[in-house]
C-alpha cells in the first residue's frame, strides 16, 4: 500500500511561521454603535472601519482570510470605483496560491489601493505591502517587513516530486517578477534572487531605503477632506490666500 503523500507544496507556503491547522484561538470583537436617524445600529469594528473603505488583514493569509479580503475589495469597487481602498497589514505571511489571490484582485480592481503595514508584513504580508498602489506604500516606525522564497514539501512517487520541485521553481520567479515591477527602486531579477535566498528581515527605513515602501508614516497630521483620512496627508506649506 502506497504511503500516503502529505503536500505541502500545493499550499506553496511563503510565511515566516510553520503551517498550522484549526483550531484558532478566539479573539473579541469590539462593537460600536451609532445614533442613526433617531435610532441605533450597532456595527462590529471591522463592519464599522469597512464603511471607511478600511480593510484589515490580521494573522496568516489562508483561503479564508483571503476570500474575505477579495469580497471586501469588490464590494468597495462597486460601492465607488474611484475612491481609494486603505489595506491595513499585519500579518506574517501564509499561502501563496491564497495571497495571490488577494494581490490579483488588488491589481484588477479600479480603485486604488493604499497599502499600510502596522507591526510585521512578512513573506505574503511583504509582496502584498510592497503590490498596493505607488506612492501610497506606508508603514509605521516600528514595524518589521521580512521577505524570503516560498517553502514547500511533499512526498510521493520521483516523478511526483520532480513536478512539484519545478513548480515551486516557477512560483518562486513569478514572485520575484512581482517585486521587481513594484520595488520603487530598480534592481535586477538576479539582485532579487540573491536577495530572497535566505530570510531577509528589514527595519521601516531599510524597508523605505529598498522600494517596498514610499513613505514610512510617524505621527497623523490631517485627514483628507473628503473623510477618507487613512492615511493623512501632510499640510500644504503655503496657506490659501484671500484674492481680491
Amino acid at each position: 500500500m502506497p504511503l500516503p503523500r502529505v503536500s505541502r507544496l500545493g499550499l506553496r507556503w511563503m510565511s515566516d511561521v510553520p503551517m498550522r491547522g484549526p483550531p484558532r484561538g478566539w479573539a473579541p470583537t469590539p462593537y460600536v454603535t451609532e445614533t442613526v436617524g433617531g435610532g441605533w445600529h450597532t456595527y462590529d469594528i471591522f463592519s464599522r472601519l469597512l464603511k471607511e473603505r478600511i480593510v484589515c488583514l490580521n494573522g496568516e493569509v489562508d483561503e479564508t482570510v483571503s476570500a474575505s479580503i477579495v469580497a471586501q475589495l469588490l464590494f468597495l469597487e462597486a460601492e465607488n470605483p474611484e475612491k481609494p481602498i486603505h489595506l491595513y497589514i499585519n500579518s506574517p505571511g501564509g499561502s501563496v496560491t491564497a495571497g495571490l489571490a488577494v494581490y490579483d484582485t488588488m491589481t484588477y480592481i479600479q480603485s486604488p489601493v493604499s497599502t499600510i503595514c502596522v507591526g510585521q508584513a512578512a513573506s505574503m504580508g511583504s509582496l502584498l505591502l510592497c503590490g498596493g498602489q505607488k506612492g501610497k506604500r506606508y508603514c509605521l516606525p516600528h514595524s518589521s517587513i521580512m521577505v524570503h522564497q516560498p517553502s514547500g514539501g511533499f512526498f510521493g512517487q520521483a516523478s511526483d516530486i520532480a513536478i512539484h520541485a519545478k513548480e515551486i521553481l516557477r512560483v518562486r520567479g513569478q514572485l520575484n517578477e512581482i517585486y521587481r515591477q513594484h520595488l520603487s527602486k530598480p534592481h535586477t531579477i538576479e539582485e532579487i534572487e540573491k536577495m530572497m535566498e535566505r530570510d531577509y528581515f528589514m527595519g521601516a527605513d531599510e524597508a523605505l531605503k529598498l522600494g517596498i515602501v514610499d513613505e514610512v508614516l510617524r505621527r497623523r497630521v490631517l485627514p483628507e477632506n473628503d473623510g477618507d483620512g487613512k492615511p493623512p496627508v501632510k499640510p500644504d506649506v503655503e496657506q490659501d490666500r484671500e484674492t481680491t
